[in-house]
Order: structure tokens, then sequence, then C-alpha cells
């Protein structure tokens, strides 16, 4: 698989270029330096789905049912947050994808609700990456003064072996076991990793 087994630099530099040839992706990735947001990433699912479109010469977008883009702000009003919401969708909205915006600074006020359990407040945009369902997921990319930004705690060697392994800080069991079951439906190449 390309970019497997490779080091860090190599791995940047390719998952640039994958994502160049993603349209939709790098229009949004483009266009959010020009958002005046000065603390997000784009992230998660619609980065390593590229990717293993890619290596799988699928269409780019096959399979990507959202995009997040996650900013933090010490601001953690609903209004703020729904401001930023309509900010991004409606930069956006000619795109064919939705964009799924979220306020990490703001997340813990919700988690509970949604998800039965308690978060404890993340401190930065990049320690609410950290707690992100799988190793391969966990990564966030943006331009800054059209610089390719990179941050994945877990690095990138899971998401270009198309290795989907837990990321247990955060997660439930039962969620894993539904994205996996989601995932593999649609890349029957995962090397899926019991949790």
């Amino acid at each position: 698989m390309i970019g497997y087994n490779k080091d860090l630099e190599f791995q940047k530099l390719m998952l640039y270029h994958i994502l160049k040839e993603n349209a939709v992706i790098f229009e949004i990735l483009q266009k959010a330096q020009t958002l005046e947001i000065p603390d997000y990433y784009v992230g998660a699912g619609c980065i390593c789905q590229t990717v293993w479109n890619y290596q799988n010469n699928l269409d780019l977008m096959y399979g990507i049912s959202d995009v997040d883009f996650a900013y933090f702000d010490t601001d953690t009003s609903y209004e703020s947050e729904n401001d930023i919401i309509q900010l991004v969708q409606h930069k956006f909205a000619h795109l064919p994808v939705e964009i799924d915006v979220k306020n990490q600074a703001r997340v813990h006020l919700w988690y509970e609700d949604h998800y039965g359990y308690a978060l404890q407040p993340y401190e930065s945009v990049e320690s609410a990456i950290n707690t992100w369902p799988t190793t391969a997921t966990s990564i966030g990319v943006k331009l800054v003064d059209d610089q390719f930004l990179v941050y994945a705690p877990y690095g990138l060697n899971d998401m270009f072996g198309q290795i989907i392994r837990a990321n247990k800080t955060q997660i439930t069991k039962e969620t894993y076991v539904q994205k996996c079951n989601k995932w593999s439906k649609k890349w029957n190449t995962l090397n899926i990793i019991e949790w």
C-alpha cells in the first residue's frame, strides 16, 4: 500500500498530494484559510477515507458522509458556535458534502446527553483530536499561508496501512464495533484490529 511503512515526512508529502487530488476536500482546505478562524483543523474520516479511496482506485469522495471541521474557541456559548457553523456551511454550501462544524471547547456540554457518559473539557483542538475514535482517524490537517500542517498524535502509518485500531481514550467498544462494521462494508481492504 502506497505510503505504508514510510518515514513521516514522506507520508505527510504523500498525504498532501492525495488530498490535492480530492477537489472537494482540497477546496475546503484552501478556502478555510480565508475564514479567520485561528484554531481549527479539517479532520477525521474524510482524510483517511480519501487515502483509502486513492489506494483502492475508488472515487476520492466515495463513502465520505461528511467533513469534520473542528475548531477551538473559549466562547462556549451556543450562539457563538452557531455563528461559526453558519459561516463555514455558507462558505461551502455549493459542495456535495455536509460540513460538520464543532467547537471542541464546548463538546463536554452536550456529550453526556448524546453518548451516555461524561467527557472532560478539552483544552485545545489538539486535545480533542487525541481522543477521536481510531488511531487512523485521529488526524487534523489544514493550510496556513498555503503551508500544509498535519496533527496526527498516533502517526500516519495506520491510516496508510488501512489498519483500524481503537483509540480507547474516549470511545466505547460498542461505538468502535459500529464504526468497524460500517467501514468494512465500504472498504473491504481494511485490517480491523479487534477491541
